[in-house]
C-alpha cells in the first residue's frame, strides 16, 4: 500500500489539497453546530489532521533532503495563511483564526515527521 502512495503521492497530495480546500472554503451555515465538538476543539484537530495528510503526501514528492522539509513548511505556512484570510474576507460566517493557523503548522510539522522518522530510507 506504501509503495502505491508513494508512486502516485503527487496525484493524491492534488487530490487531497483539492479536498479540504473545498471543506476550508464552505460558509460558516454548512458546518456542524454542536457544543461539544467547541469542548474538544475538534476544529483544531482537524486542521492537524488536513495539514499532517497533506505533508505526508508531498514529502513523497520531493527528494529526501531536510531543504524540502522547510520548503513545504513555508509553503503550508502560506497556505494556511491564506485560507484564514479568504475564511475571513470571502466566505460567509467564516473568521479568520490564528489558533487554526498554528494547529497547521502543527499538523504540517507532525506530516513531515512522521514522513522522516518513519518512511525515508
Amino acid at each position: 500500500m506504501l509503495k502505491l502512495v508513494a508512486r502516485q503521492s503527487k496525484l493524491l497530495a492534488v487530490i487531497w489539497l483539492i479536498f479540504i480546500s473545498f471543506l476550508f472554503f464552505l460558509p460558516g451555515s454548512a458546518l456542524p453546530k454542536e457544543d461539544w465538538l467547541d469542548a474538544i476543539y475538534f476544529d483544531k484537530w482537524v486542521h492537524f489532521g488536513f495539514f499532517a495528510v497533506l505533508l505526508f503526501l508531498w514529502r513523497f514528492y520531493f527528494p529526501p533532503s531536510a531543504k524540502y522539509h522547510w520548503l513545504l513548511l513555508a509553503v503550508a505556512f502560506a497556505y494556511g495563511l491564506g485560507v484564514e484570510l479568504i475564511q475571513h474576507y470571502f466566505i460567509i460566517n467564516r473568521s479568520f483564526d490564528m489558533g487554526d493557523v498554528a494547529a497547521d503548522m502543527a499538523g504540517a510539522f507532525g506530516g513531515v515527521w512522521y514522513w522522516d522518522r518513519y518512511i525515508k530510507k
